[in-house]
């Protein structure tokens, strides 16, 4: 008895690939084309979640057995806080993708000059003085560009996402292809 083709791990591996691919060129055309509804659709997703949760906390809160009355009552008002928040959410999912896009690059331009600054802090043992340097100025400036103007960082970072997202995408459906050819 001979074991399938598709059962090979290499051909798994080729499939994921594939698969993965497909997927990430699918969310990058979504994301260049229409980059408000697909912003509209994740703050929805968030959203969704939010609520599901809250209604997991708050169940949490009134059927626990095991948790004392204040673990119970925060576990509840958490739920209410989470429910609370997704119903705003999901009533105004432009404004909320749009806070979602800014509260991403003002954290990321926040990372960015941390992570600058942490690196020069290091910079006493690093093996590439230069190069550190280099990295630490590339990465503050980043992250105070980011934090000049967060709505269009956020649109860079969008429009960055979505080109990574079709460009690696394609790259991996490529390579399954060559991997199939090959096999």
């Amino acid at each position: 008895m001979s074991t399938p083709v598709t059962s090979s791990p290499s051909n798994l591996a080729r499939i994921a690939l594939l698969v993965g691919g497909l997927v990430a060129v699918a969310f990058g055309i979504a994301l260049l084309v229409w980059p408000a509804k697909t912003a509209a659709a994740l703050a929805g997703v968030i959203a969704l979640y939010a609520i599901l949760a809250g209604i997991v906390y708050l169940a949490i809160g009134a059927l626990s057995k095991t948790l004392t009355t204040g673990g119970r009552v925060g576990h509840a008002l958490l739920g209410v806080l989470y429910i609370v928040a997704g119903i705003y959410a999901f009533a105004s999912l432009k404004q909320t993708a749009a806070f979602l896009g800014i509260f991403l690059a003002v954290m990321i331009g926040v990372m960015w000059i941390i992570e600058g600054f942490t690196s020069l802090f290091a910079l006493e043992g690093s093996s590439s003085k230069a190069l550190t340097i280099v990295f630490a100025l590339i990465s503050i400036l980043a992250g105070f560009s980011l934090l000049s103007n967060a709505l269009w960082g956020a649109v860079f970072l969008w429009w960055l996402l979505g080109i990574s997202l079709l460009v690696l995408g394609l790259l991996n459906v490529f390579r399954a292809i060559i991997a199939r050819k090959e096999a």
